[in-house]
């Protein structure tokens, strides 16, 4: 049994800052690959990040390069994305995925996760 829950969503100005978290069980967390992903009405889910086994390989998606930082602490099993800059665009459902065992690299589609969190919301007022 494998469960993921995120939590840290809520509204914002635009301009300001999110950190969301996501605790993972079941598994070994250190081996596993773990992505963020974001879902806005009408819209397909997208990659938002994502972050191999040991922490220091990870992935983030052009549109929140320089604004959003994915990181993990294995000792905790939690992933985190810090979210700075927040545009109104960046209002969505997010949602932590994982996967077994840590990837040689990083995916993006969705298919490729194989565990899901239920999804914490993000809002950002212009």
């Amino acid at each position: 049994q494998v469960q993921l829950v995120e939590s840290g969503g809520g509204l914002v100005q635009a301009g300001g800052s999110l950190r969301l978290s996501c605790a993972a069980s079941g598994r070994t967390f250190s081996i596993s690959t773990l992505g963020w992903f974001r879902q806005a009405p009408g819209k397909e889910r997208e990659f938002v990040a994502g972050i191999k086994g040991r922490g220091t390989d990870t992935l983030h998606a052009d549109s929140v390069k320089g604004r959003f930082t994915i990181s993990r602490d294995n000792a905790k099993n939690m992933v985190d994305l810090q979210m700075n800059s927040l545009k109104p665009e960046d209002t969505a459902v997010y949602y932590c995925a994982a996967l077994w065992p840590s990837t040689l690299y990083i995916p993006r589609r969705s298919s490729e996760y194989t565990y899901w969190g239920q999804g914490t919301q993000v809002t950002v007022s212009s």
